[in-house]
């Protein structure tokens, strides 16, 4: 909903049980009034006609007040704006209008300025789809100048900036890490001055994902307000928060590393951000993050609520790269015997593809190892009652390959430097447009050409020498390379609607939400120890759901080097809490392992809906040695996984108090037929009878009547 005052220059935005409100001074000053609970406009009006600070010569009474701070003027917080034309920077804005339209998803608000020097058109956008309190956010800068004006260079176009009030102090959350150890939680006070997070690396970046949280130091996992946002963009990004001297804070986020300049406008060109969302609550930090996953699930995956990730096998750490077409055979017939939905043939089936040194960007079917095509290997898969898939990598070449040596120009590189060779691969340009066209027809005719269900696209290194000879403006390849990604996934989508994609990127590389528009699901992190994943998992949690988060079983001593040892039954309650898959040597599993596998994958085929479709309750987080848990609930039923890291003589293992339930209900264990009252669930808690080290246990409850 969307209600206008203070003579057409006010907006609140309002949805299930928050309000966003702005206003237009006499001044044409857009100030931000208001992101908190709900609001009637009258209160908006009110806090329009507050006075503001007084102006004195060092302090701006603009800054951390704008809605969309520019460059130049009275104004000295980063600014989420900077252009330059002719020499002259800054921007000095009037405003046109104010529109409010149905967009198709809901009431999407328009408000429209133009800057007359540099005939730059500005259009601030805001929507809150119905049913949620996701407001998206994103900027629409034009050229509006005739033929012949100078072109304006964009040296920074972020998409949105957030203000929050004054607080006796604020605390920071956002994710971290490194490859292997992907999505880690820190939760910081934000102390004056500014945070900044970002990537400068051409992809979203194992080091950050492009999420905060900000809260007033007092949340808990289920209490306490929270503002968060998230950025909507796969390239180098930028979040920069700054803690104002007066105790307020302002965030301001969009794509690029830095402010040297992204694009060049012509007369008649423009350019529109990704979405920079935000989310208010009451409810917590698990409240929070239930808005995130029921947004995304309703508003940004693929597919709809609903649709449930089928249980997959992966061939790679079974057989690297000594793939054939007997071998895979094989494994998809060992799999199919565990209840395996979906077989996927990694690395090594195409080109000269022996090593990571060779025949990447030749995306035909090796014919030593696949003489008729990857066809009757597709079909027994098919005929086994099983999906098929492969793993790809289009946005990379090897310089031994056929297409390299057709195209040396089509990749990354500066004229006269020593050229970068991560995993022994260069990165194409997909900001040209006949590179692209090459991967459209190759990918097309793959997919044409055998019954493929699946791709795994993977990103296996990062811009190193992101140079564009003979481009009249360079630097525009790094938003434009992704803008090519979205426009070549969007084309196969939309002609192979039956494939699915998972995005990849070493890891947890390429994870966030503009990838997960055109994405099925994501591939978390390459570290499949279980202990390990239980932090990357519960990071990842904060922002995204379970019905995208691909968890595999692998073999133990894991294959990252910790050599820690678990149990099959500690594997797989891990994997369990995603999207589960499994990627271990199955031609090396007993057959008990292999009979104890089967009871897995079935056990999570019954749970499998509530997990990836149910409500989140973190119930214990897992950051120390003892006991960590996670709920989901959807509808009756409930799904409790619990893990005990390690046991110590003497220390109790506590009742998991769970949440969600109807306190007048019985619940009835659907393993055991115990029965467990609602009201002692959500007090006393659930005793998990876990014990010693690396032991886990799911429960599975469905509510049977009230009690009386």
């Amino acid at each position: 909903m969307i209600e206008i005052g203070g003579n057409d220059r006010l907006w609140v935005l309002s949805g299930r049980r928050g309000s966003y409100a702005l206003h237009l001074t006499d001044h044409d000053e857009l100030l931000h009034l208001h992101w908190g609970p709900r609001i009637a406009v009258a209160d908006a009006e009110a806090l329009a006609a507050e006075p503001g600070p007084p102006e004195r010569g060092f302090e701006s009474p603009l800054d951390g007040r704008e809605e969309f701070p520019v460059e130049g003027g009275p104004r000295f917080v980063r600014p989420a704006l900077s252009v330059r034309a002719a020499g002259v920077r800054g921007t000095e804005w009037r405003f046109q209008h104010g529109v409010v339209s149905d967009s198709g998803f809901g009431d999407e608000l328009r408000l429209r300025f133009h800057d007359p020097v540099h005939h730059l058109g500005i259009t601030l956008h805001y929507r809150m789809r119905d049913g949620g309190d996701v407001l998206e956010r994103w900027t629409t800068l034009a050229h509006t100048g005739a033929a012949g004006d100078d072109p304006l260079e964009l040296l920074r176009a972020d998409s949105a900036a957030w203000s929050l009030p004054a607080r006796d102090r604020w605390r920071l959350s956002h994710l971290y890490g490194r490859w292997g150890a992907e999505s880690r939680l820190a939760r910081t006070g934000l102390t004056p001055g500014e945070k900044v997070i970002g990537s400068r690396r051409g992809h979203t970046g194992h080091q950050h994902l492009p999420w905060i949280a900000l809260d007033g130091g007092e949340a808990t996992e289920e209490s306490g307000e929270v503002h968060s946002c998230a950025l909507a963009w796969s390239g180098s990004w930028r979040i920069a928060v700054q803690r104002l001297s007066d105790g307020a804070v302002q965030a301001v986020g969009g794509v690029g590393h830095d402010d040297a300049g992204q694009l060049l406008l012509a007369p008649g060109e423009s350019f529109t951000t990704p979405v920079f969302a935000g989310l208010w609550t009451d409810g917590g930090f698990g409240a929070a993050s239930r808005a995130w996953h029921a947004w995304q699930l309703a508003q940004v995956i693929p597919g709809g609520p609903g649709v449930d990730r089928p249980v997959l096998y992966n061939s790679w750490e079974a057989t690297e790269f000594e793939v054939s077409e007997e071998q895979q055979r094989s494994l998809a017939h060992l799999a199919a015997g565990l209840g395996v939905e979906l077989f996927v043939v990694d690395d090594g089936w195409f080109g000269a593809r022996t090593s990571d040194r060779a025949g990447l960007g030749d995306w035909t079917p090796n014919p030593d190892r696949f003489p008729q095509g990857l066809g009757p290997l597709a079909d027994e898969v098919h005929g086994l009652g099983m999906r098929f898939g492969i793993w790809v990598e289009p946005e990379m070449v090897n310089p031994d390959s056929d297409l390299y040596r057709a195209h040396p120009e089509w990749v990354q590189h500066h004229p006269g430097r020593a050229r970068t060779e991560f995993r022994n691969q260069l990165v194409l340009n997909l900001a040209r447009p006949d590179v692209r066209d090459h991967l459209w027809e190759r990918l097309d005719t793959l997919l044409s050409g055998a019954p493929i269900d699946y791709v795994k696209w993977d990103f296996n290194r990062s811009f190193s020498d992101a140079g564009w000879p003979g481009d009249a403006y360079p630097q525009r390849m790094w938003i434009e390379h992704v803008r090519g990604l979205y426009e070549l996934l969007g084309r196969l989508r939309a002609a192979h609607p039956g494939v699915a994609f998972e995005s990849c990127s070493g890891g947890g590389g390429r994870i966030d939400l503009g990838i997960l528009g055109l994405t099925d699901q994501v591939w978390t992190s390459d570290n499949t120890d279980p202990l390990d994943r239980l932090a990357i998992q519960h990071g990842f949690s904060q922002l995204h759901p379970a019905r995208v988060m691909a968890a595999w079983v692998t073999d133990s001593p894991n294959a990252m080097g910790n050599a820690r040892v678990s149990s099959l039954r500690f594997r797989f309650v891990s994997a369990m809490a995603g999207v589960l898959g499994i990627g271990g040597d199955l031609t090396r599993w007993s057959e008990a392992e292999r009979a104890e596998a089967r009871d897995w994958v079935a056990l999570y085929k019954r749970v499998r809906p509530v997990v990836q479709h149910g409500e989140l309750y973190r119930l214990r987080p897992p950051d120390g040695d003892g006991l960590s848990a996670v709920q989901y609930v959807r509808g009756e039923e409930t799904v409790v996984l619990a893990w005990l890291h390690a046991q110590h003589y003497g220390e109790p293992r506590p009742p998991l108090r769970l949440r969600g339930l109807d306190p007048g209900a019985r619940y009835e264990d659907l393993a055991t037929g115990e029965v467990h009252r609602g009201a002692v669930l959500g007090h006393r808690g659930l005793r998990t009878g876990l014990c010693g080290d690396l032991d886990a246990a799911v429960f599975h409850l469905r509510k049977t009547d009230r009690v009386g």
